[in-house]
């Protein structure tokens, strides 16, 4: 597990998804957007600190009011909050 991936710990999700979000900071992990290939992640810059609720609905794992594409912006907005953050904390540098 890298810092980055650690660092989600105790976070405030930033995917934020409205009527699913459960604002819990005990349930964030570091949510890796698609493409990383079968069975594989994307590099860790690519995600977003997203509660379990966030995490299951952009996953798929359950059904919400949101198209996938809906799902997908939010999920890359969150990717961008959470980059701000990992700057903030010294995980990533430019």
């Amino acid at each position: 597990m890298s810092k980055i991936t650690k660092s989600a710990k105790g976070q405030d999700c930033q995917i934020r998804l409205y009527g699913v979000c459960n604002f819990n900071p005990e349930t964030v992990v570091l949510c890796h957007l698609g493409g990383g290939g079968m069975g594989a992640k994307s590099h860790d810059i690519h995600g977003a600190y997203g509660c379990s609720s966030c995490h299951d609905a952009i996953d798929g794992r359950v059904s919400t009011i949101y198209s996938r594409e809906s799902l997908q912006l939010a999920h890359h907005e969150g990717v961008i909050r959470t980059q701000l953050l990992m700057l903030e904390q010294g995980l990533i540098k430019i």
